[in-house]
């Protein structure tokens, strides 16, 4: 069951998969498309799930809503060139569910785009009726949403009704429909915070608002315990630098990072252990679990961050990118149920699914 704060904010982890009590992702976000009836603005790496297409095209053709979408363009075209011109009419290769979507898509009046970033366009948020939106770590994929054979990926997506927060949302994808993409985004205001329900919500979109320095000064602020889970960590982040500092202050780091990149000799993983920090890689476990793609830290019992954003210096400096930074914004800790359950899952993947490290 996702966690609720009010009637307008809903948290979901999972995918339901993976473990007896986490959320089914792939309806979380077709509930959230089917109650579109106006408008869709929709902003996603990859879409490769056809349950979620279906639940678009439902909206485009069955309730007339009116839908925009973005995606990105490395996955819509061959991960090699064909030897023949014959061949170029085949339907082969591991990107073939992309485009067989993508062409599903381009035969309704759906307005569809590819990015022009040269580097990552990693969004992963849907704007709905301007009143709404939905985004995390997710990617609409078999993978991304727990369906595919091999097992999900370990992911959050969190929806919010309001008009503040979908403005900023469609101010961003307006930026993104004129074609400005990574370092030419156009916008460079402060991030924006917004209160639902008593939660604070501060919004920060890569390149222009630096999540990376956000992030960093959120973990300079710690007084006792950072906990996260991330897919990849590169040391070209300032986000280690932090978390040596907190540490040498005293301050607890315990962290879940995908086996494979965890493992990486450019992964800041061994020096940080070094230095104290917790941390345990997630491996495959066939049919469960096939990475752990969340981007979420937890920081004492005071902050959650989430989003698309890896801890590395491309995903800060030309991806496109989105987290949110949630707080409470009352001494009755409004946030609370979202920032315990976020470390709770955390720590259930380390529990779970979390082995140490091996550097030999």
């Amino acid at each position: 069951m996702p966690i609720e704060i009010g009637d307008r904010i809903k948290f979901h982890l999972g995918p339901d998969t993976a473990a007896p009590g986490l959320d089914d992702l792939e309806a979380a976000i077709v509930d959230f498309i089917d109650g579109a009836t106006k408008r869709l603005d929709i902003a996603v790496q990859e879409l490769e799930s056809r349950p979620i297409l279906e639940a678009i095209l439902r909206a485009e053709i069955e309730r007339k809503v009116q839908v925009r979408m973005v995606l990105e363009a490395d996955y819509l075209v061959a991960n090699r060139r064909p030897k023949t011109v014959a061949e170029a009419f085949e339907s082969a290769g591991p990107r073939e569910a992309n485009r067989l979507l993508a062409a599903a898509a381009l035969r309704t009046t759906i307005w569809l785009r590819s990015d022009f970033n040269p580097h990552i366009f990693h969004q992963k948020f849907i704007i709905r009726d301007g009143e709404s939106v939905l985004t995390g770590s997710t990617n609409f994929t078999p993978t991304g949403v727990g369906r595919a054979r091999q097992g999900g990926n370990l992911n959050h997506v969190i929806t919010i009704e309001s008009r503040e927060i979908a403005k900023i949302y469609s101010r961003e994808f307006s930026d993104i429909a004129k074609g400005n993409f990574g370092r030419d985004s156009t916008h460079s205001d402060h991030p924006p915070e917004i209160v639902v329900d008593g939660v604070r919500f501060k919004i920060c979109f890569a390149p222009e608002h630096n999540p990376e320095m956000e992030i960093a000064k959120r973990i300079n602020k710690a007084m006792d315990r950072i906990d996260f889970a991330i897919f990849t960590f590169s040391q070209s982040s300032a986000i280690d630098d932090a978390m040596e500092m907190a540490m040498r202050a005293g301050v607890k780091i315990a962290g879940a990072l995908d086996g494979m990149q965890g493992n990486q000799a450019w992964a800041p993983t061994r020096r940080l252990i070094q230095e104290g920090a917790d941390l345990k890689r997630v491996k495959k476990d066939y049919g469960r679990v096939n990475k752990l793609h969340h981007k979420m830290m937890v920081i004492d019992e005071a902050t959650l961050v989430i989003g698309s954003f890896n801890y590395t210096g491309p995903a800060n400096l030309v991806n496109d990118e989105n987290i949110i930074v949630i707080t409470s914004d009352d001494a009755c800790g409004a946030a609370l149920p979202l920032i315990r359950g976020a470390r709770a899952e955390i720590e259930r993947i380390i529990c779970a699914h979390g082995s140490s490290f091996n550097f030999n």
